[in-house]
């Protein structure tokens, strides 16, 4: 839904098997079914996303790099998985230093397009369904200071809830448009995770 290229940062798990995850989503077919013709789905999505998802396989990001490659791409939407990762800033206090890549990455999202970071829920998030922004780990209000949108994903312990995920929207500066549904500005939801489908092989 982007006029322009997807610049996707990993860090967290091997490129492939992100590569994969998202060839399996985008078709909506099983791993049985993805490695049955993968030759064959390798070539429909590229041919149909038009190699626009660019992913950077690197458990050592820096953010030299990721300003050298936005610079060559210009990219129309940045993901970074996991955004507290990225290396090239220090600061006396981890939270000031967090603090710091949040602002650089607002500052890409000015430059370029909508920047997206994942990160971890600290302790508190641990079994709840409903994260808020206090559940933001390694951060007092630094973090979630920079952020104009925060969506958090639970988790319960329950028997029987393994597969469901909890989405709260705990914050919502974004302006929205025509489709815009006021009374979800803040919303709850509960998923269904389809593990035949999203987990890799």
């Amino acid at each position: 839904q982007v006029d322009g290229d997807i610049l996707w940062f990993n860090n967290e798990q091997p490129g492939i098997e992100v590569l994969h995850r998202c060839m399996q989503s985008y078709f909506g077919i099983t791993s049985n079914e993805f490695y049955s013709k993968k030759k064959e789905y390798h070539e429909r999505y590229y041919k149909e996303t038009e190699g626009r998802i660019k992913i950077v396989d690197d458990a050592a990001i820096t953010k030299k790099r990721v300003e050298s490659l936005c610079a060559s791409i210009n990219p129309k939407l940045i993901f970074f998985d996991q955004i507290d990762k990225i290396r090239g800033f220090s600061d006396d206090r981890n939270d000031l230093e967090l603090k710091a890549i949040y602002q650089w990455a607002r500052e890409l999202s000015k430059r370029f397009g909508p920047v997206l970071g994942v990160c971890q829920a600290g302790g508190t998030g641990e079994g709840k369904k409903w994260l808020g922004m206090d559940d933001v780990d390694n951060s007092r209000t630094s973090k979630q200071g920079e952020a104009d949108w925060i969506l958090g994903i639970g988790k319960s312990n329950q028997e029987g809830m393994e597969s469901v995920r909890h989405l709260h929207l705990s914050k919502n500066k974004l302006l929205g448009d025509e489709d815009t549904d006021p009374s979800l500005r803040h919303g709850k939801a509960d998923v269904l995770i389809r593990s035949d489908i999203v987990t890799g092989k």
